[in-house]
């Protein structure tokens, strides 16, 4: 399946969750108006064709040492702590469903 396939298909998956706002819910064109959001956070995105998701930092470095993704660097050179590019192989609901309840924690 394409990674905008497996995306559409989370979205469908997570949509009717409590505060989720699917991608193009809301105006504008800018960061995150493709991603999914809980109650205005951004919590998944599909960027460059894989899926970034927001975790706590310990989280992302562990999920990174053991190979289920990669530093997510939004082109300003440097890695962002808490987002982590996930891995194709890596189970995508899992990993969003993780990735909503820490940003539905943090409100």
């Amino acid at each position: 399946m394409q990674p905008a396939d497996r995306f559409a298909a989370l979205v469908a998956e997570l949509a009717a969750e409590p505060g989720v706002t699917p991608p193009g819910a809301e105006r504008g064109r800018g960061f995150g108006s493709a991603a999914l959001k809980v109650d205005g956070s951004i919590f998944a995105m599909l960027t460059r064709e894989r899926l970034v998701v927001k975790l706590p930092a310990a989280r992302v470095a562990q999920l990174i040492d053991v190979g289920a993704g990669e530093p997510f660097e939004a082109g300003r050179g440097r890695p962002m702590r808490e987002w982590l590019t996930v891995g194709a192989d890596h189970d995508w609901p899992a990993v969003a469903r993780e990735a909503l309840a820490f940003v539905s924690r943090r409100r």
